[in-house]
């Protein structure tokens, strides 16, 4: 298994993306990146405790690879953006990728350097060493699933979710 740290916007549509993935094991929304111990997500909403919505991916290489996993992240958000995702906007919504190694690191640059080459404009992607991870709270965990009808979930995730299904559909969990 490998586990990679991500953030790209709220965390509601990175959990729902990567979840419909097969070969991925665990998705958990979080908070890295800030100076805050347990941060809440009020706190983090503020923008002043310096962390960013991620999750954490555990996936299983030998099913999707870590490539392809890289790439649903530079396709399922706007890596140009800084500091936000469309309407939500702040140092909380960063695009950031935070490496354990260095090998991490390098495989986080070449997919950095790959989107280049399709996102007209540069790419903001943060890439930095992972700092203290902590779980959001319960409610975050799944956000899509438990509320499929709700305003955010119908308008910025389903969009997502769908253009992932799409353009990845080799990868997509049978139902």
């Amino acid at each position: 298994m490998r586990t990679f740290h991500l953030a790209g916007g709220c965390f509601w549509c990175l959990d729902a993306v990567y979840r419909v993935l097969d070969g991925v094991h665990d998705v958990v929304s979080g908070y890295t990146g800030g100076t805050v111990a347990n941060p809440s997500y009020e706190a983090v909403c503020t923008g002043t405790t310096g962390h960013a919505e991620a999750v954490r991916v555990v996936f299983d290489p030998a099913v999707i690879p870590a490539d392809v996993i890289l790439e649903v992240f530079f396709t399922l958000h706007d890596p140009r953006q800084l500091n936000r995702q469309g309407n939500d906007v702040g140092t909380q919504y960063r695009s950031a990728m935070y490496y354990a190694d260095e090998e991490e690191k390098a495989l986080f640059e070449a997919a950095r350097d790959r989107a280049d080459g399709y996102w007209e404009g540069g790419i903001v992607t943060e890439i930095t060493p992972l700092g203290e991870w902590f779980d959001a709270e319960e409610y975050h965990q799944d956000f899509f699933a438990k509320n499929p009808g709700q305003g955010y979930c119908l308008a910025v995730a389903l969009p997502k979710v769908n253009k992932i299904r799409s353009s990845y559909a080799p990868y997509i969990r049978a139902s």
